[in-house]
């Protein structure tokens, strides 16, 4: 059976397997270590398959250029599922849980540099549309999702990633 639960600290090991694995590098475990270390994981999550850890999703902050003091928006990055388990919805089931802690967490919005068609799906859309951009000159693949009606209309302009992004990927 299927289970999905926040990270826990002795998940570490088997979450940079999974990253590795599915991304075939350690860039995305690099950066899942390294914002563990900053402490910046206000949201990680492990998918759990007969006692293995076989995914992973990890929310970050990030800060939009003209958001009020009290806006929260934080950053999808990275999500990962072991090879031999792709394809049978559990990056899916990451995604929903995640994006439903981080509405319960009180976040206005998220973001996510990634296929639009995958994440159209869980009701990202294209962020430029908001007048969003971001520093890695991104369009299409930069989307953004609000949990709060009206919270993309009230913020415009650069969305930065935590600076260790830049620092490992």
């Amino acid at each position: 059976m299927l289970e999905i639960r926040r990270e826990k600290p002795k998940d570490a090991a088997a979450v940079r397997y999974v990253l590795e694995q599915a991304f075939r590098g350690s860039d995305e475990a690099d950066l899942v270590k390294v914002l563990r270390q900053a402490d910046k994981v206000p949201i990680s999550l492990v998918a759990i398959y007969d006692g293995q850890v076989i995914g992973h999703i990890l929310f970050s902050p990030v800060t939009v250029a003209s958001a009020p003091s009290a806006y929260r928006s934080i950053g999808l990055a990275p999500v990962g599922v072991l090879p031999e388990f792709q394809r049978m919805g559990i990056g899916s089931l990451l995604i929903q849980e995640g994006l439903r802690e981080c509405r319960e967490a009180g976040y206005d919005i998220a973001v996510v540099l990634g296929d639009p068609v995958y994440y159209s799906r869980f009701g990202f859309s294209r962020a430029a549309d908001y007048g969003l951009g971001n520093e890695y000159g991104v369009d299409e693949h930069f989307m953004a999702i609000e949990f709060r009606t009206g919270a993309l209309a009230k913020v415009s302009g650069t969305v930065r990633y935590q600076p260790e992004f830049n620092s490992v990927c």
